[in-house]
């Protein structure tokens, strides 16, 4: 049977920085990805030349999330539309809520997201997180079965391993394709990932903790697959 897999971030570009070609790899198995992005990321860099305003970059990102969505292989992209930068400050509750009706619209088996730390701190990424393992725990998402956290330093320090990880050598043109695609954040995609024209060694993995398995947090390297689905 064919899993229902959704991909659940803060802005566009968190889905490629951190799992292209895991979806690609989940559309080309004959899976249809989904992904919820709570903001449409107007408070990212704004590059006067393509934007003047946070509703013109609010614009702009999402024809850049459509194309980045075609490139890998995402069959439905949806928004909370929540404010860029402030996702610590509006309702816990809400932003749950969010989160689960995407859930149960869907009917999802798998999800990903970042890790409780944001993987980098980011407030709008600690709230994502917090909000998706909530409305995981909340018992009103009862078709998932396995929730994974993008792999962070602070995972690794508390002793988890990822249970899947991808080499992204193969895939690079398409990661590269679909970060080419966010053309307004070029500035932090070149500060993360360099020259796109060249494979970057050091970001050669996408990288996932199980963090969440049939009614057990953090399940051990015994009960839990290490194989992707």
């Amino acid at each position: 049977m064919t899993a229902r897999i959704g991909f659940i971030y803060a802005h566009p570009d968190d889905e490629t920085f951190l799992s292209a070609c895991i979806i690609r790899q989940y559309s080309d198995q004959g899976q249809s990805p989904v992904l919820l992005l709570a903001t449409r990321g107007e408070a990212g860099k704004l590059g006067t030349e393509r934007a003047t305003n946070k509703a013109e970059l609010a614009a702009i990102r999402e024809q850049e999330m459509t194309e980045a969505a075609c490139i890998l292989g995402i069959s439905a992209v949806e928004y909370l539309g929540w404010p860029d930068g402030q996702l610590g400050l509006i309702p816990f509750e809400e932003l749950v809520e969010g989160v689960i009706s995407f859930i149960q619209r869907h009917e999802l088996n798998v999800l990903f997201t970042f890790p409780e730390d944001g993987g980098n701190g980011h407030p709008d990424h600690v709230a994502i997180s917090k909000a998706v393992t909530a409305a995981v725990l909340s018992g009103k998402c009862t078709t998932v079965e396995k929730l994974y956290f993008t792999a962070s330093a602070t995972l690794y320090s508390a002793g988890h391993e990822p249970a899947i990880k991808v080499d992204t050598e193969a895939g690079w043109e398409t990661k590269a394709a679909a970060l080419c695609a966010h053309a307004s954040q070029r500035a932090a995609i070149a500060k993360y990932f360099g020259d796109l024209d060249q494979f970057p060694e050091e970001r050669r993995n996408e990288s996932f903790v199980l963090g969440w398995h049939e009614g057990v947090m953090w399940p051990t390297e015994k009960n839990a697959s290490q194989k992707k689905e």
